[in-house]
């Protein structure tokens, strides 16, 4: 790419917004030239606005540390700076739908980390390497905004992405009945140890509305495209429980599945290390080489250990084996806030750029 696409990062200064910057320090495609964020941080430094909360484990990179950040509410104003946006606001669901159609009917791209338009009609809601077909009801997104260029994208719950992934590669064996059990890290409500006290040493076996989302949005990514909107599948029927754990990053999930058309064993671990998706194909800056690894030690996939497969891009499956009752178990890991949140979001955005949905203005 010859020049560098002007991005904007609304919702700059929390914890998903700062793993965005982070992630996009040397990008070669993208550049943060705007960080946008509440009106209280509006007119300082990034730096000054972020203060002792940064949470990434890098340090805050040179290049964003003197932006002033701007006013997110001040659509027009932000989006003048920009080619794109990647959203990280925080705020109801409501506004947050109502801002993302601003900035697009500013003809500015949006790719939201955001859940308030998962299940907007015609807004595709993404993992690269499983449906990237959905991009193509942005065409009828852009009618119904009156836009040229712009339009609103999402990626889908963090929880989803240890085991969606493993699901799909297996599609040709009919999954169609899936319990999982997430263990969530902390990173996933925003939260360190040292603001969530009350987590250390602890499992808090609720998190609100996720059980929803870990069971129905599997369902939407294995959906189709019907004239102007997405329609979700059918199968597998899924049913979760979701758990807040003491860990800081890495959601594990504990699986058990039924399928149409039994696999053996070493079926499903074929299709697991030898899937690839489009990002793989075009070779995107952000794709992992391997997307799925499969761990033959009985103990693992450990969060400890392997959470930052292929920088945290990758997922890892591991402890396949029959029971009694399904036809098969397994456990998966992923990392919550690069692959199940920015990360997601930055590969889907190159996904875009390289199909030409978003372009310079």
């Amino acid at each position: 790419m010859e020049k560098k696409l002007r991005v904007g990062i609304l919702g700059g200064t929390g914890m998903v917004g700062q793993r965005f910057i982070s992630l996009l320090e040397n990008h070669p495609w993208f550049e943060v030239t705007t960080i946008a964020a509440s009106p209280r941080s509006a007119g300082k430094t990034y730096e000054e606005a972020v203060g002792g909360r940064w949470k990434m484990k890098t340090p805050m990179p040179e290049a964003v540390k003197s932006i002033v950040v701007m006013n997110v509410n001040e659509v027009e104003k932000v989006a003048a700076e920009v080619d794109f946006v990647f959203s990280a606001v925080d705020m109801s669901k409501d506004e947050i739908r109502a801002i993302e159609e601003a900035y697009a009917k500013t003809e500015t791209p949006v790719v939201s980390n955001n859940s308030a338009h998962r299940w907007t009609p015609d807004v595709p809601m993404v993992v690269p390497e499983i449906n990237p077909e959905h991009f193509e009801v942005i065409k009828a997104q852009r009618e119904r905004l009156g836009t040229k260029r712009g339009f609103v994208a999402v990626k889908p719950n963090c929880s989803i992405q240890s085991y969606a992934p493993a699901l799909y590669a297996l599609k040709e064996f009919g999954p169609k009945e899936v319990v999982a059990t997430t263990y969530q890290a902390i990173s996933g409500a925003g939260k360190t140890f040292k603001d969530w006290p009350e987590m250390v040493e602890n499992v808090i076996p609720f998190i609100g509305g996720e059980e929803e989302k870990s069971e129905q949005e599997p369902l939407r990514l294995f959906g189709k495209v019907v004239g102007d909107h997405i329609e979700k599948a059918e199968l597998p029927v899924i049913t979760t429980q979701c758990v807040r754990v003491p860990v800081l990053d890495g959601h594990t999930a504990a699986v058990f599945v039924n399928f149409e058309k039994k696999p053996t064993k070493e079926e499903i671990i074929d299709r697991w290390i030898n899937f690839k998706g489009l990002p793989q194909e075009l070779n995107l800056p952000s794709a992992p080489k391997q997307f799925i690894q499969y761990m033959e030690e009985d103990n693992r996939p450990q969060v400890k250990l392997d959470v930052d497969f292929e920088n945290g891009m990758g997922v890892s499956m591991g402890r396949l084996r029959e029971d009694t009752i399904y036809d098969y178990k397994f456990i998966g890991l992923s990392h919550n806030t690069v692959r199940g949140a920015a990360g997601g979001a930055v590969l889907c955005a190159e996904l875009l750029t390289a199909q030409e949905y978003i372009t310079a203005k």
